[in-house]
């Protein structure tokens, strides 16, 4: 096996753990990836295997298309549903319109800051590093990374109210999906957390799922129990 390797990761694993499954799986020790997933994201992974490995720079540049379900109505520490809420509202009042237009509204370029928890280095150190540092002190990273953000597109699938007891008068949550087509180095946490802030509301990232890397779709991936050396 030698070239590009398309994998489906699954949820609560990392991307160093995808690629030590995938060498036991097919008994290779040459692999890299085009860009990491978190944790409890997942989609499509691109791997290069062998002489892949020298396409994977220029792949790691690609646009790339995600499925983000939004929660508006709470704020984590990690920016997504691992870390523990920071701020919360009683109740989430919202006119479905009032979400289209906030979710159309983040297309084009937007600088935001990056998650504390993301894999991006800040002097050499992965800020996922020193916010885990940070924690066990009782501290709070703040010298976060600011980015330009490319969105080409922002497209609501979903709007889901959740009641906050059976009753259905009183609205906790609202979870949104939004398929998301964006420019490298986007990251969707922070996108997530905007929205939430131009809706007037605290939000987090719920769920995420790759589908995308410029030409390579997530239907072409395959799993890593089903690779064979």
């Amino acid at each position: 096996m030698d070239g590009l390797l398309l994998i489906d990761k699954p949820k609560g694993i990392t991307s160093f753990d995808v690629i030590r499954r995938v060498r036991k799986q097919i008994n290779i020790k040459k692999i890299g990836h085009a860009g990491t997933l978190d944790p409890l994201a997942t989609g499509l992974m691109i791997l290069g295997v062998g002489s892949g490995t020298k396409q994977l720079t220029q792949l790691i540049k690609l646009d790339k298309e995600y499925t983000a379900e939004v929660l508006i109505g709470e704020r984590r520490t990690t920016g997504d549903m691992e870390g523990e809420i920071v701020e919360s509202v009683g109740a989430v009042v919202l006119d479905p319109a009032q979400v289209l237009v906030a979710v159309a509204s983040l297309v084009g370029t937007v600088t935001l800051p990056v998650s504390a928890y993301s894999a991006i280095k800040k002097d050499g150190v992965p800020m996922y590093k020193r916010a885990r540092a940070a924690e066990k002190t009782g501290d709070t990273v703040t010298d976060v990374p600011v980015r330009d953000m490319v969105v080409h597109s922002a497209l609501v699938g979903n709007i889901e109210v959740i009641f906050s007891d059976n009753t259905l008068t009183t609205i906790s949550r609202l979870l949104v999906t939004v398929t998301f087509s964006v420019g490298s180095g986007t990251y969707i946490r922070s996108l997530a957390e905007e929205l939430g802030r131009r809706l007037g509301y605290p939000a987090t990232l719920a769920n995420l799922r790759r589908t995308k890397v410029g030409e390579f779709k997530i239907e072409d991936a395959k799993l890593i129990e089903d690779l064979k050396a």
